[in-house]
């Protein structure tokens, strides 16, 4: 069990503590109702304040805006933001993620026109095509299938079974974990009279810097030029992003989303889960979509939509209001529709 000092905690978090303080072993991190007196644990809501009472926790890090009248006792870090310092923390208790040992595995397939960087790991019965370039420091685990003419920039982490199809271009630092596949045709037919016929996808997909894609995710090479994910952006698990996409920097894609052909996202848009944007639509920077959302329309910047379709997430909430009402407007219409029948015929 890996074991650090509450003030090596502090010290990376830059958050001063007592030397008694400083000396408490942190085994680990636990929320406040499972942590043990060896486990650090964190408070972002006075909702919690009742758990925080009761915690064992060797030391929590609150968050600057909660207020405690009484500590009784507990050791209390003081943090800007309690959730941004866990996940500061997580890494360093955070076992290591296996990976392949350096070098080219005895079962790998690297074409003679493949160039690799240095210090490379590629697993067992990983693909690579022909031409491909790969930078330094790259990781390939088991399984994985690169194409023809691929480019990946250095410090790059395909976990098991990812397929990059000819043509893919990858930045530095990406991750995509297991199961996704990029580049596959953007589906494209046009019915000729008789049958629908194959429009041929001859673009490419670009994923530039820090970019990280869930597993089982599926980016379609564009009819031409090419699909595009902006530096940074975050993509859960299970998204489907069409041919021509362009998506710009730090947007976040939580899982199950869809995003159809030539569509555009502009900066630190969120999509949430299940939410679905329509072709060619535009999302301006910041906009943030529910969950289940349906874009059939353009968004403005740093609007808040939800809804089938999409409205302003305020008017949608007033719709959504308004429905529930539905069945007891229905009976007073119809009470009011026999109280009028009633002054008009008289009584039957």
């Amino acid at each position: 069990m890996k074991s650090l000092t509450l003030g090596q905690l502090a010290t990376t978090l830059d958050v001063t503590v007592s030397p008694d303080e400083a000396a408490i072993a942190i085994t680990g991190i636990n929320t406040l109702d499972a942590a043990g007196p060896t486990e650090l644990s964190f408070l972002s809501a006075e909702s919690h304040l009742k758990r925080f009472a009761g915690t064992r926790a060797a030391a929590v890090l609150v968050q600057s805006r909660v207020r405690i009248d009484d500590p009784a006792g507990k050791v209390v870090l003081i943090v800007p933001d309690a959730d941004l310092a866990v996940a500061r923390l997580l890494s360093l208790f955070a076992p290591p993620v296996p990976r392949p040992e350096s070098g080219v595995h005895a079962s790998a397939i690297v074409a003679d026109s493949a160039h690799l960087g240095v210090d490379c790991a590629i697993g067992p019965f990983v693909s690579i095509g022909e031409r491909v370039r790969v930078g330094a420091r790259c990781v390939l685990h088991a399984g994985v299938h690169v194409g023809d003419d691929c480019v990946l920039g250095d410090d790059c982490v395909l976990h098991p079974n990812v397929v990059l199809r000819e043509r893919i271009t990858l930045g530095h630092r990406v991750i995509i974990n297991a199961g996704s596949v990029l580049g596959t045709d953007g589906f494209g037919y046009r019915w000729n009279g008789r049958e629908h016929e194959k429009i041929p996808q001859i673009g490419v997909v670009i994923v530039e810097d820090d970019v990280e894609i869930g597993s089982c995710v599926c980016i379609d090479r564009a009819k031409f030029a090419a699909t595009r994910i902006g530096a940074g952006t975050k993509i859960d698990n299970l998204v489907q992003i069409a041919h021509n996409v362009i998506i710009g920097p730090h947007c976040v894609i939580v899982g199950q989303a869809g995003i159809a052909g030539s569509a555009k996202l502009g900066a630190g848009v969120v999509l949430g889960g299940q939410a679905a944007v329509r072709d060619h639509i535009t999302v301006g920077d910041g906009a943030m979509a529910a969950a289940c959302a349906a874009i059939a329309e353009d968004v403005e910047a740093k609007a808040i939509v939800s809804g089938v379709p999409a409205l302003p997430h305020r008017q949608s909430l007033r719709e959504q209001a308004a429905l529930r009402r539905l069945p007891d407007l229905v009976v007073q219409v119809r009470k009011l529709q026999e109280e009028l029948r009633f002054l008009r015929e008289g009584p039957k």
